[in-house]
């Protein structure tokens, strides 16, 4: 190992993510601290409105400006400092793969366990990194041991993925896969918790419940529901795709026994990252995904065994890492609250237009969902783009129909205000052609 810190040395890899002179303190430490301390002393609900801060916060991002992106709750972009990263040492894989890949920044995977699992709240020895939400949290759905007759209660608003899954060991093994289903937006946390009380039988054996419904941006109470599956003896497993990184919690709060998330988008790594946290007297419950030698061992490493794979990712996660804790979990969470209730509050009262979220803190933050009275979310998908060049996404999934807008930290109020304006103009034709 000493000699590897040495070598690290003389390569000037000791800026890696993992280290003190990291690629964000060389890049941006500076700016953003000096931004920092003309907002010294306001709450996060305070900062959420300073613009000058946020200018800072937008300008280290390389968006196409000639494109509005509102559709961050697909896969967000990365801060360029990430982007560096990733350039950098993809560079230097290239330059004798096996041996630098293996040898060198595979160590790196160590500290990079430490960097999350103090995000997270959670003991490293609990976290597994990989790919995305749709691994973690079928890395649980698969892995867990269930016989036939064994029920498992989802919803009909969870990830399709997710959803597929648990269908597929229905199909395989005649597990009893149940589907309950919302309204939202809901404002009634014991509506939610007693939904899926009601919906428990005998046989009941996981409750697989979405933390951020990806749809509308409705925010479940988490903790609420796994207390209640707890005190029936029942697995709890939480998607947390759209809440990482962006609602300002810790893991082990939620209450659950399995966790899974991914990492590109509110937390701003690189495309194809994600992280699985279970629970540690969990873990030898779980087989893994793809092989392991031990499988049910009680190391959370065994989940890792993914082959080739790109550690220059890995270096990107940290420097994103340090980025949002540069910026602070709560005041990132106000931002991106107040940049949604922006748009949301000035287009609510248009004639023709309808909110499919709730204005509420508790149960809504980033996104949100929008209709115009006379179009399929199609068309107004297609109308925020071809005209204004906004992107966004259309929504059509059981009991949704909307169009998904979802801001970002980079993401500007005069951005905003152009999807305020063309909302306005697009509800107002279509109403005055009817």
């Amino acid at each position: 190992m000493s000699q590897r810190r040495v070598f690290l040395k003389q390569l000037g890899l000791m800026t890696s993510a993992f280290t003190a002179n990291n690629l964000f303190q060389q890049a941006y430490a500076a700016d953003i601290e000096r931004a920092q301390q003309a907002i010294s002393g306001f709450s996060p609900e305070q900062a959420a409105a300073d613009e000058d801060f946020w200018s800072v916060i937008s300008q280290a991002y390389t968006v196409n400006p000639s494109i509005i992106n509102l559709n961050n709750g697909g896969v967000s972009p990365s801060p360029k400092v990430v982007q560096d990263a990733v350039e950098r040492f993809n560079k230097l894989s290239n330059e004798a793969p096996s041996y630098y890949m293996w040898r060198i920044l595979d160590q790196g995977r160590e500290p990079l366990r430490m960097k999350l699992a103090n995000l997270a709240g959670a003991d490293p020895e609990e976290i597994a990194v990989n790919r995305n939400a749709t691994e973690a949290l079928n890395t649980v759905i698969f892995g867990l041991d269930l016989k036939s007759g064994d029920e498992v209660i989802g919803t009909k608003q969870d990830y399709p993925n997710m959803i597929q899954a648990w269908r597929q060991r229905e199909m395989r093994e005649g597990i009893k896969y149940t589907q309950i289903s919302f309204n939202f937006p809901i404002e009634d946390d014991a509506a939610i918790v007693d939904a899926f009380a009601k919906a428990i039988t005998p046989k009941t054996k996981v409750l697989h419940i979405t933390h951020v419904i990806n749809w509308v941006g409705q925010i479940l109470p988490v903790r609420k529901i796994c207390d209640m599956a707890r005190s029936k003896g029942i697995t709890t497993i939480v998607d947390g795709a759209h809440s990482f990184g962006l609602l300002d919690f810790k893991i082990p709060e939620l209450g659950c026994d399995y966790f899974g998330t991914s990492l590109h988008k509110f937390l701003s790594a690189p495309i194809g990252s994600g992280m699985l946290w279970i629970k540690k007297d969990k873990i030898v419950n779980i087989w893994p995904l793809v092989c392991n030698d031990k499988p049910r061992s009680t190391d959370i490493r065994k989940f890792e065994t993914l082959g080739t794979r790109s550690f220059p990712i890995e270096q990107g996660i940290g420097e994103a890492i340090n980025f949002h804790e540069a910026i602070g979990s709560k005041r990132k969470e106000a931002r991106i609250r107040y940049l949604k209730d922006y748009w949301a509050t000035k287009v609510k009262e248009v004639p023709g237009v309808k909110i499919h979220t709730s204005f509420k803190p508790e149960y809504a933050c980033s996104i949100c969902g929008v209709s115009i009275d006379g179009m399929t979310p199609g068309e107004l998908d297609s109308a925020l783009f071809s005209k204004y060049k906004i992107h966004t996404v259309g929504i059509v999934w059981e009991n949704i129909s909307c169009v998904r807008i979802t801001p970002h930290v980079y993401t500007r109020t005069i951005d905003l205000d152009r999807l305020v304006k063309a909302i306005t103009e697009i509800a107002t034709t279509k109403k005055t052609k009817a």
